[in-house]
C-alpha cells in the first residue's frame, strides 16, 4: 500500500512556454486588460447613474411646475428614498438639489436639445465625467456654452477634479474657444461644438520675431516656422500647404495663404491672414476657398471644410454681422505678436539713421 504523502509539494510548471519574456508579456496584457475592463464598468456604471439624476431632475422638475412644492418636499423625498435604499450615497437633500438645478441648467439650452434625438435623454458625453464634476463645471459656469466647453476639456484631458477646478479658477473659457464663428449655425451638433472648441482667440505669434510689415512677410515667417505654428494651432492640425493653386474648371486659379486638414474634425481647413484689423470684405473671399476646398479636394469620407481668417484685430459686432449673408462655416481669430510694436519699420529705421548722421555732422 502506497504511503500517503502529507503536504506535497507544489508543483510550478517552469516549461519555455509560460517562461520569460512570453509569461511577463502574458502578464502585462491580462493585467492591462483588466485595467480596461474595470475602466469601462466604471464608465458604464457612471453613465447609468447620470441618466437616473437625469430622468430624476426632469421628473421634479416637472412635478413641481403642477403642484409647486415647497422646500420640505426634498426633506420628504430624501427620507423616503434612503429608507429604500439605505446603503446608497446620493439622496441627500443637498444632492436631490443639486441634480434639480442640474437637470434645469441644461435643459433651458436649445443646445442641449439639438444634441439628443429625444428631449428626454441626457447627452451621452455626459456619462464621460463624475457627478462631482458635473456639479462643479454648472454651479461655476455663467453659461451653457461655458459649461459645454470645461466638460468637453475633462474628457480630452481627463482632468481630475482638482485639475479642473484650477482649470476653471484660471478662466480658460475666456482665453480659449474664443474665436467668432458662425459654427452653430452651419455645422450640425455636436460637431459644431468640437469645432467651436478648436479654433481659439488670440493667436501667439510672437515666436516669429520682428521685421514683419505685411501680410505676405508674416506668411512666410509661418510656413518658415510650421512646428511652431502647429503646435500654436493646437492638436490635430496637419499641414497640407501655402499658395496652393485651386484651379477652376473654366482655368481661373485662385491662391489661398495656407491649407490645413485637422484630423480630429476630419476636414480640410484654410486659414487666410491679414495684417490688419478685420473688415467684412474678408468674408467673401474666404467663403469662397471653403467653397473650392469642398469641391476640389474633399473626399466623400472627409467633413465640411471649414475657413479661419486670423487678422490683427477684430471688432466682434462687424464680424457677426458679416457672417450674415456667408452659407459656409468659418471663424474670425486675432493675433499677438507684439514685437511688431518694439521694433521699428525699414522707414521709421532710415529715419533714425538720416537723423542721426544729420546731427552728427
Amino acid at each position: 500500500m502506497a504511503k500517503e504523502i502529507k503536504n506535497p509539494p507544489k508543483f510550478v510548471d517552469r516549461s519555455p512556454s509560460v517562461a520569460g519574456q512570453d509569461y511577463s508579456r502574458l502578464l502585462y496584457e491580462l493585467k492591462e486588460n483588466y485595467r480596461k475592463a474595470q475602466i469601462k464598468a466604471a464608465v458604464r456604471v457612471n453613465s447609468d447613474l447620470l441618466e437616473y439624476y437625469w430622468y430624476m431632475g426632469r421628473q421634479i422638475s416637472s412635478l413641481q411646475v403642477k403642484s409647486k412644492w415647497g422646500s420640505a418636499f426634498f426633506d420628504t423625498l430624501s427620507i423616503d428614498l434612503k429608507a429604500e435604499f439605505p446603503t446608497q450615497a446620493g439622496f441627500s437633500v443637498t444632492n436631490i438639489k443639486y441634480i434639480v438645478r442640474w437637470y434645469n441648467f441644461y435643459n433651458q439650452s436649445d443646445t442641449i436639445r439639438q444634441r439628443v434625438v429625444d428631449e428626454l435623454q441626457m447627452p451621452t458625453d455626459f456619462g464621460l465625467i463624475p457627478w462631482g464634476h458635473h456639479i462643479d463645471i454648472f454651479t461655476k459656469a455663467k453659461s451653457v456654452s461655458e459649461a459645454l466647453f470645461y466638460i468637453e476639456k475633462t474628457i480630452e484631458a481627463n482632468w481630475s477634479r482638482p485639475e479642473l477646478n484650477e482649470k476653471i479658477k484660471e478662466d480658460l473659457f475666456r482665453i480659449h474657444g474664443k474665436a467668432i464663428t458662425n459654427f452653430e449655425d452651419r455645422l450640425p451638433a455636436p460637431y459644431s461644438r468640437l469645432a467651436d472648441s478648436i479654433f481659439k482667440s488670440p493667436y501667439n505669434l510672437e515666436f516669429i520675431g520682428g521685421g514683419i510689415e505685411n501680410e505676405r512677410q508674416l506668411e512666410d515667417a509661418l510656413a518658415k516656422d510650421i512646428t511652431r505654428f502647429l503646435l500654436e494651432l493646437g492638436n490635430g492640425f496637419a499641414y497640407v500647404g501655402r499658395q496652393m493653386q485651386l484651379q477652376m474648371p473654366g482655368g481661373q486659379t485662385f491662391i489661398p495663404d495656407m491649407v490645413f486638414y485637422h484630423t480630429r474634425l476630419k476636414c480640410y481647413v484654410v486659414i487666410e491672414l491679414k495684417w490688419g484689423a478685420f473688415i467684412p470684405e474678408y468674408v467673401g473671399k474666404l467663403n469662397f476657398y471653403i467653397s473650392a476646398l469642398d469641391e476640389l479636394l474633399k473626399q466623400d469620407d472627409d467633413n465640411p471644410s471649414i475657413g479661419l481668417l486670423i487678422c490683427r484685430s477684430k471688432d466682434n459686432a462687424v464680424v457677426e454681422w458679416a457672417f450674415r449673408g456667408t452659407n459656409q462655416p468659418m471663424g474670425v481669430a486675432a493675433f499677438e505678436h507684439k514685437a511688431v510694436e518694439l521694433l521699428p519699420t525699414a522707414e521709421q529705421l532710415q529715419k533714425i539713421i538720416e537723423t542721426y548722421h544729420y546731427k552728427n555732422k
